[in-house]
Order: C-alpha cells, then sequence, then structure tokens
C-alpha cells in the first residue's frame, strides 16, 4: 500500500535475483563438495554460497553506482532467501531474525576477506571463508583454483551480464 513511498529504497528484488540464482548455481556444482572437500552439510554449502557471493559482491564495488545498487538486490536477495530457507527448517520469529543477522554478518565477513585477499593471500582466505577446521592439501587447492576461476570470470563480466545472472 505504501510502496511508492519506499522505492527507492530498495533495489529492484528481481535484478538481484537472477544474480542469485547463478551464484547458487554455482555453489552446488558438486566439485567443491567432491575434490574440494567442503562438508557436504548445511554449513558447508552456506560456506560456499556467502563465499561465491563475496566474491561477486566484491567486484560488484567496482561497478560504481550501478555495481552499488546490483550489490543492494543482490544482498536482499541472499537475505530473503536465507530467511525463506529457515523457515522451511523450522525456525519461529524470534530466533528467526538473530539467525538471519547471524547469516548476513557472515557474508559481510567473508567480503572483506575476499576485498583484502583478491591481490594478495588466496590460500588463507580460502581457509578462512570455506573450511572450518583443517583441510587436506590437495583439496584446498582446488578451492583455490576454482575461487580464482570464478573471480577471472567475474573480472571480466559486465554489469548489465552479471544482472542478468550470467556467469560464464
Amino acid at each position: 500500500m505504501l510502496g511508492f513511498l519506499f522505492r527507492s529504497l530498495t533495489a529492484d528484488p528481481a535484478r538481484g535475483a537472477d544474480l542469485f540464482a547463478a551464484v547458487t548455481t554455482e555453489a552446488r556444482r558438486p566439485h567443491w563438495y567432491v575434490e574440494g572437500r567442503v562438508p557436504d552439510t548445511l554449513d558447508g554449502r552456506f560456506a560456499v554460497l556467502a563465499t561465491i557471493a563475496a566474491l561477486a559482491l566484491v567486484r560488484l564495488e567496482q561497478g560504481g553506482e550501478n555495481g552499488d545498487a546490483l550489490s543492494v538486490a543482490l544482498t536482499e536477495r541472499f537475505i530473503e532467501v536465507m530467511e525463506s530457507e529457515h523457515r522451511e527448517l523450522g525456525l519461529g520469529d524470534p530466533k528467526l531474525g538473530r539467525t538471519v543477522r547471524k547469516l548476513v554478518g557472515s557474508l559481510a565477513r567473508r567480503t572483506e576477506v575476499w576485498r583484502a585477499a583478491i591481490a594478495g593471500d588466496w590460500i588463507e582466505a580460502t581457509r578462512e571463508s570455506l573450511y572450518k577446521s583443517g583441510v587436506a592439501p590437495d583439496a584446498l587447492e582446488h578451492s583455490v583454483r576454482a575461487l580464482r576461476e570464478i573471480w577471472i570470470r567475474l573480472e571480466r563480466i559486465d554489469l548489465d551480464q552479471l544482472a542478468e545472472g550470467r556467469l560464464q
């Protein structure tokens, strides 16, 4: 009813949906859980999703105002999906807000890690972003290589293509 008053405060949710879907598709690829040995659990799957979303957010930061608008849209879609998924898992309202804030905080921390790591230490950033405990060197190497490949693709794609969910 009052949506016309607040339209400019948030991004168009549909705009972030395509990019979020592309990030989700990338996070569902089996190689993360097989060769990369990220635990195939809710926490492990979230770690991969949030890591790829963080890389996308870092890339969007390079796009000026248009990148900022798409970054807001991607983040809003992330929040919307996390809330929906956790409702389906049975979380009620009092705990749901805390949980979603924690997940968004985790995304923000990963974004900070990747912002610093892009020109630096990919190994430690990957370890921190994807793994809670020790990881075999070959699995870590696989994940570092896969994340670098995603970053290279993100750098080559213009913002309009990202908005359309094209990561290739």
